[in-house]
């Protein structure tokens, strides 16, 4: 007895370790990191080493070569340091740009340009036929700013191609970088010249054929001094084909204080608020300070600080925190202390991620220009609205593919509203698009005090890498 039970027990021992070890192999294969069947996919090819790296250590960023890239790319200012002067075309600008250049070059990137210097890199995927996927931002930079606005996403594209090639993969659709020309208004009063162009607004490239800056040299003579436009011009050549790219994604600083406020890692944006700006010019008699008496008075500048009071009025009775409004130019002539205003113009803002309620307060803004103007005995001489672009959605299967890299990567998030308008509002019009959002310190932006973390700005580097393979296999 005891010994057919000695010859039971052997029998059963292997089966049960067989079973046990069969068991805890399928434990190890339900616990996989979800990252690395996103690289498998990516690659083509099963990672089957015991020692590959989770998720976070296998997405290695090289942050301090980033950081240096950003700091040198400060360097090209026309304003010392700390603050960012980079104006479009300018002599910095174009040093730049050859930097960004040399950058896509040292990352294996095939460099192209368009006739007004959007700027590509790509990396040839294994199906070069398909669409590509496309990611990046601006570095041109309004007078006296930080060294974070477009920069984090334009070398930080770049570096997430890096992240990527490290890891040994190779996508399946194309990646590419783009550095868009002239995000800023400030050269042209233009905001995403470069991206406008690409979304094909046939208006703008006509427009641009007579457009000056305030020292009257012509678009088209500046783009031509930095090496663009050499024979051209229409501009139409810049026009993005429809179906160009499947995808695109834009890393950016918050450029407000809500993430870092809230301890958020990261912000998936859902949608980019509409943007429309307007000039008003009022025109009164003048007159000595001194002389005309307050009843005599027809004061251009009085006209213009009214409308001012009435834009906030207007954004306020709207009854949404999304609408905004600002007036962010207003100019007196002569600009004497001791002269009444005989000319004032302002340069209006207004935003709403609901196009309806923000077209309805610029009426009203209107319609309050044209009651002040007959009231003051001015003359309303110009109400122009010079863009009014409507807002624009992420896709979902981009916001998906987002989220989905963030989780994986640990990383708390928020979706949340973009109020300041950036290139994705009109790539959207040309692709599925979708942005990614890092805290920036009090939510400065667009002053020397802007900054984030190195730790933010990888963070950002990696959602941005996995986000790509994901949708280099879509």
């Amino acid at each position: 007895m005891a010994l057919r039970f000695s010859l039971l027990l052997l029998l059963f021992i292997p089966i049960f370790i067989t079973s046990s070890f069969l068991v805890i192999l399928a434990h190890k294969d339900e616990q996989q990191d979800p990252s690395i069947k996103t690289m498998e996919d990516f690659s083509g090819y099963p990672i089957n080493e015991p020692q590959f790296p989770t998720s976070k250590s296998s997405l290695s960023v090289d942050i301090h070569n980033l950081q240096k890239q950003i700091d040198e790319l400060s360097t090209f200012s026309d304003s010392p340091a700390p603050s960012v002067t980079r104006i479009l075309y300018s002599k910095k600008d174009v040093l730049a740009r050859r930097y960004v250049k040399n950058l896509m070059k040292h990352s294996g990137l095939s460099v192209r340009e368009d006739a007004v210097g959007n700027i590509f890199g790509r990396w040839e995927g294994y199906e070069p036929e398909l669409a590509a996927v496309l990611t990046g931002s601006h570095i041109d930079a309004i007078p006296y700013s930080g060294k974070y606005d477009g920069v984090v996403g334009v070398v930080g594209a770049i570096e997430a191609i890096n992240v990527l090639k490290r890891s040994g993969l190779k996508p399946k659709r194309s990646l590419e970088v783009i550095m868009f020309t002239s995000e800023e208004p400030t050269r042209f009063g233009i905001s995403c010249l470069g991206s406008r162009l690409l979304a094909g607004i046939e208006s703008l490239s006509n427009a641009l054929k007579k457009t000056v800056d305030n020292n009257n040299v012509s678009f088209m003579e500046a783009a031509r001094s930095a090496g663009y436009a050499k024979d051209e011009e229409d501009l139409s050549s810049v026009f993005l084909r429809e179906g160009s790219y499947s995808a695109f994604v834009e890393l950016h600083i918050e450029q407000g204080p809500i993430l870092e406020d809230e301890g958020i890692s990261i912000g998936l944006v859902t949608a980019i608020a509409a943007p429309a700006s307007i000039k008003v010019d009022f025109e009164g008699n003048g007159g000595h300070a001194g002389a005309v008496l307050m009843p005599n008075r027809n004061d251009a500048g009085l006209a213009a600080a009214e409308l001012a009071l009435a834009v906030e009025k207007h954004v306020l009775d709207s009854g949404s925190i999304d609408t905004v409004g600002t007036v962010g130019i207003l100019e007196l002539h002569p600009g004497a202390i001791n002269s009444i205003p005989s000319k004032s113009h302002l340069e209006i803002d207004t935003r709403d991620i609901d196009e309806n309620r923000r077209n309805s307060v610029i009426e009203k803004i209107h319609q309050s220009a044209i009651t002040i103007s007959k009231k003051r005995g001015v003359k309303l001489l110009e109400f122009r609205i010079v863009n009014q672009d409507p807002p624009a959605l992420s896709d979902e299967s981009v916001l998906k593919a987002m989220e989905s890299a963030t989780q994986e990567l640990n990383l708390s998030y928020k979706k949340m509203i973009s109020r300041a308008y950036h290139d994705s509002l009109f790539m959207a019009r040309k692709s599925p698009m979708g942005m990614i959002f890092i805290p920036c310190y009090k939510g400065y932006s667009h002053k020397p005090e802007e900054f984030s973390s190195t730790e933010d700005i990888a963070n950002g580097v990696k959602v941005l890498a996995l986000t790509l393979a994901k949708l280099s296999l879509h």
